[in-house]
């Protein structure tokens, strides 16, 4: 994928990974508008340079006032990465948790998809671009404190894969950007083994500028979790990640 002269929107981009990635795209010589729900962060970016939109992934009525101010604003648009993400803690011995899951559901699986049906059918007409969707380490070695953030980026990741089939003609390339856990957003304290958010950005970066583009960006940290099952190393692992279960309250590991 060529990093330089694009025109990308990162959906969800005003905090933590996708902050960054903004940040590396801009330094390589592409254009880059950043859409979120926090204003205050949006200014901040759009003091720094960047393109900026409000977006909620929840409401179809925002992604498409955003879509059409983007395209007004940046017709030659070409690459959409799609990241709006929430990760929540779930009893399931709880019905409480339900509201979690849903918002969960309606924000990484249903809102990925809004994002994605916004934009594709400006890049069919372009006849070429990208569309990166973002998963997650935890789609393919589930953890147990977060099972719906767990389902929602497993959903993400079929979606992601049937999408590229069906786009295979069109032009579009589709990328899946697989993240391990990486220090930001709080994770630096509740898991000391995060990735520096440096290195994970530095290393997304070199595999996306790779020929052809990897179907899948998955950085040295979050291969034990995407190869779990073929490995042989699946069981064990979710063992010893269900530890993690004392994060519950009233839970013991």
């Amino acid at each position: 994928m060529d990093i330089n002269n694009r025109t990308i929107l990162i959906v969800g981009g005003t905090s933590g990974i996708g902050r960054e990635l903004a940040r590396r795209f801009a330094d390589a010589g592409s254009a880059v508008v950043v859409g979120g729900r926090n204003a205050d962060s949006l200014a901040a970016l759009a003091d720094e340079g960047f393109g900026t939109v409000e977006i909620d992934v929840t409401d179809p009525a925002s992604v498409t006032r955003a879509r059409d101010a983007v395209l007004r604003d940046h017709p030659t648009l070409d690459t959409v990465v799609a990241m709006s993400g929430v990760m929540m803690l779930e009893d399931l011995r709880d019905p409480n948790h339900f509201d979690a899951a849903q918002v969960t559901i309606e924000t990484n699986l249903t809102g990925t998809i809004r994002v994605i049906d916004a934009f594709t059918p400006h890049l069919i007409e372009r006849g070429t671009g990208t569309i990166v969707t973002v998963t997650s380490g935890i789609a393919f070695l589930p953890f147990a404190p977060m099972p719906t953030y767990a389902a929602s980026k497993a959903g993400v990741h079929a979606y992601t894969e049937a999408l590229r089939v069906q786009l295979a003609d069109a032009g579009i390339e589709v990328v899946e950007l697989v993240p391990p856990a990486v220090a930001t957003a709080g994770q630096e304290q509740v898991n000391p083994h995060a990735l520096p958010l440096d290195a994970f950005a530095t290393e997304v970066m070199e595999l996306l500028t790779q020929e052809p583009t990897p179907d899948e960006i998955l950085v040295k940290g979050v291969l034990m979790h995407r190869w779990a099952e073929r490995d042989g190393t699946y069981d064990d692992l979710v063992a010893q990640r269900s530890k993690a279960l004392s994060m519950l309250p009233g839970r013991s590991a």
